[in-house]
């Protein structure tokens, strides 16, 4: 165990918990009811304030803003919370937001994620693992991002959208609809513009699974029938494999925002 070491400059709050190994930089404020994991590190110039807590080994760059009040008119002093995961990198002038009573009450960041310079994390998000937010992405309230998602530079994403897991966003891209997991989204506005099969090759995936999931696909996104009929279909075609049956069950929990289509509203690549 080491005590956490405070530059003279910056300020803690009576009632702040520190943990071991903490470094707090200059000029930087921790809130009364700040949480700080083992090993975290505010490198200077950085706030952190509200119901929040951080876990063991984030950094945190200078001017970031972390916890304070949600930038929702109908935020009105509620008691929510900000979590944020372990080993994660804040860059400078991130703001990421809390919870609000009409969301679940809590924003939430998962472990190993990375937030370049300017990003933005609205109130009553959830982010997954292992996420990267290139520079100036901004996340609206109450959007769920899976796993292993990669942003590009300066896109954004509509309020309550879903982002799959390991989904690929590309840059100065506005998304207003829900993107399958393993999907590839690109333009303003967003469309569906194939599979992450970058990713999903440098993430290992079996080759196998892979070319099963780009025939189902083909099969979902075709012309002919309805969009549940394909999806009833592949779900009973590839009923065996995890990858597909991901994106059946998530185009089947779709409730606020449509499906990202193809650009023609089929694909047949």
């Amino acid at each position: 165990m080491s005590a956490p070491l405070v530059h003279s400059t910056a300020i803690i709050a009576d009632g702040a918990r520190l943990g071991s190994g903490v470094r707090v930089g200059p000029y930087s404020i921790v809130g009364a009811r700040v949480v700080l994991g083992d090993n975290v590190e505010l490198v200077s110039h950085v706030v952190v304030e509200g119901n929040t807590s951080i876990g063991a080994g984030t950094r945190i760059f200078p001017f970031a803003s972390v916890g304070h009040q949600p930038q929702d008119l109908k935020f009105h002093g509620e008691d929510s919370r900000l979590e944020i995961g372990e080993n994660c990198t804040i860059r400078e002038s991130v703001t990421i937001n809390p919870g609000t009573e009409g969301g679940g009450m809590v924003t939430r960041i998962g472990d190993n994620c990375l937030m370049m310079a300017n990003a933005h994390v609205a109130h009553d998000a959830i982010v997954g693992n292992n996420v990267v937010m290139a520079n100036y992405v901004g996340i609206a309230g109450h959007v769920h991002v899976g796993d292993n998602v990669i942003f590009g530079g300066t896109c954004v994403i509509h309020q309550f959208t879903r982002i799959g897991a390991h989904a690929f966003i590309g840059a100065q891209s506005m998304v207003d609809g829900d993107v399958i997991p393993y999907g590839m989204a690109l333009g303003n506005r967003a469309t569906l513009t194939g599979l992450n099969l970058v990713g999903l090759k440098r993430r290992k995936f079996d080759r196998e699974a892979i070319h099963r999931l780009r025939a189902a696909y083909r099969q979902i996104f075709a012309s002919e029938g309805t969009l549940r009929e394909r999806v009833e279909d592949a779900a009973e075609l590839f009923r065996d494999d995890e990858l597909v049956q991901d994106v059946v069950a998530f185009i089947a929990d779709a409730k606020d925002r449509p499906i990202l289509l193809p650009r023609n509203g089929h694909e047949t690549e």
